[in-house]
């Protein structure tokens, strides 16, 4: 992994009955997050049973991080996403630096800085 990038990988549990609003509001999600220039890589994926969802995210940097946790997507979509799904795991992957950490904190992330290893 790069020294300055970034990841998340969100777990979402989708409440029963909810997947059709639940994947019209992931998919404004990945559009709106596809302009922004520090985002390298929003991908979802579903469970076979269609009630979990994981969310692959990738940031240049710390900088691109912060830009996402302030901007449109996370500010105006996350809300209405949560009304039909909570989060069940939020885990972090290098340093989001101070700032998007305390916010990562308080959504109850869990972070893990870069150890050993590469990235290409």
């Amino acid at each position: 992994m790069a020294a300055s990038t970034v990841r998340f990988v969100v777990s979402f549990a989708i409440t029963e009955g909810s997947l059709e609003p639940f994947e019209r509001i992931a998919r404004v999600m990945a559009a709106e997050a596809q302009k922004e220039p520090g985002t390298i890589a929003y991908e979802w994926s579903l469970s076979a049973d269609h009630a979990r969802c994981r969310l692959f995210e990738a940031y240049v940097d710390a900088d691109a991080v912060l830009a996402h946790l302030t901007g449109p997507v996370v500010q105006e979509l996350v809300p209405t996403l949560l009304e039909t799904s909570r989060v069940a795991g939020l885990e972090v992957y290098g340093n989001p630096g101070p700032e998007a950490a305390a916010m990562l904190a308080g959504l109850g992330a869990e972070i893990f800085a870069a150890w050993h290893g590469f990235s290409r």
